[in-house]
């Protein structure tokens, strides 16, 4: 199959970002033609000019519409893309000189019709973003779901790094109205079509994520609350692991109780996993202040997903409203 990608990135109120996303595309080692198609979703800050000044550089094509989410957004670049197989960016993200040539050779030895990339922090991203960064992509904190090699054949790809073919967006119809939450449910739908999803480490690129802790919160809360409306939609994908992350903050609650009332075995094991998060840390990011502020967004993360998805799956379970009811914030119409 000869692949002709599109890269589909939708954005809003990014112009700068979308500026450094192209600049790295521009260093691409990848010879062989391939279309951008940038969609802005309603912003009020548009990318149109930023856009048109890579005109001669890239082949790009850049589209405005209403305000309506960005995996609505990315259904619509897909419909107006050329290309027969899609990759879908972040508009916060820079790709590594390498990333098409990665791609491309890793689908021509093993081709699939879905296949997300992991994430990694820039040299130059913020000492915060570094940390976030940590916490979302360690193993010790994360189990590896985000870029793990161990779980490369059944991978759910996420939104910020996915790539599609033309025929598994035709018949899926692309990503729904959940937000966050749209790319999981994507990659379950695509299983049950007998679609096959796999890791290309290679594949990586750098993402910015949020810059300071108290947005982070609110994500990994988003995130949290998402995956009870998930499971309820596809309960076969229902797993134990979601629930660890409010186990251990209660966990923690409790052994600070228990040690404050001298029984500090407990919390021995907390402080423990703390010693490896901050040593894992700072052997990964070479400085000291990473590591500390990475155990800060460990915690951040367990506490608002743990959070989010306690609350989300009480209301599911004793309300007898929709999630589009329970949850409007979390949907786009």
């Amino acid at each position: 199959m000869d692949l002709f990608f599109s890269f589909i990135i939708p954005v809003y109120n990014r112009p700068d970002e979308i500026r450094e996303l192209l600049d790295s595309l521009l260093e691409q080692t990848y010879q062989n033609p391939y279309e951008v198609v940038i969609v802005e979703d309603g912003s009020q800050n548009r990318s149109e000019e930023v856009a048109r000044s890579f005109q001669k550089k890239l082949q790009i094509s850049y589209y405005f519409k209403e305000n309506s989410g960005p995996g609505d957004s990315r259904n619509y670049g897909m419909r107006k893309a050329k290309g027969n197989y899609f990759i879908i960016l972040d508009s916060d993200c820079l790709l590594p000189p390498t990333y098409l040539d990665s791609a491309s050779k890793a689908l021509v030895d093993h081709y699939v019709d879905c296949f997300g990339g992991p994430d990694t922090a820039h040299h130059t991203f913020s000492t915060t973003q570094k940390a976030i960064n940590y916490a979302m992509t360690a193993f010790i904190s994360t189990g590896g779901i985000r870029g793990n090699k161990k779980v490369a054949q059944q991978f759910q790809p996420r939104s910020f790094n996915m790539g599609i073919s033309k025929e598994a967006f035709e018949k899926t119809g692309g990503f729904g109205k959940i937000h966050p939450g749209e790319d999981p449910d994507l990659s379950i739908r695509l299983w049950g079509l007998g679609f096959n999803t796999r890791l290309i480490p290679e594949a990586f690129v750098y993402h910015k994520r949020r810059v300071d802790f108290n947005k982070f919160y609110t994500q990994v809360k988003k995130f949290g609350m998402v995956r009870p409306i998930l499971n309820s939609w596809h309960p076969k994908t229902a797993k134990l692991t979601y629930w660890f992350p409010i186990f251990f903050i209660i966990g923690l609650i409790v052994s600070i109780f228990l040690a404050i009332v001298q029984i500090p075995w407990f919390l021995f094991f907390y402080l423990l996993y703390f010693v490896v998060v901050l040593i894992d840390s700072w052997y990964k990011n070479k400085k000291l202040g990473i590591a500390l502020l990475s155990l800060w967004a460990v915690i951040i993360q367990f506490t608002g997903y743990g959070l989010g998805f306690f609350k989300s799956t009480f209301l599911l379970t004793f309300s007898k409203k929709k999630p589009q009811e329970l949850f409007p914030f979390l949907f786009f119409k």
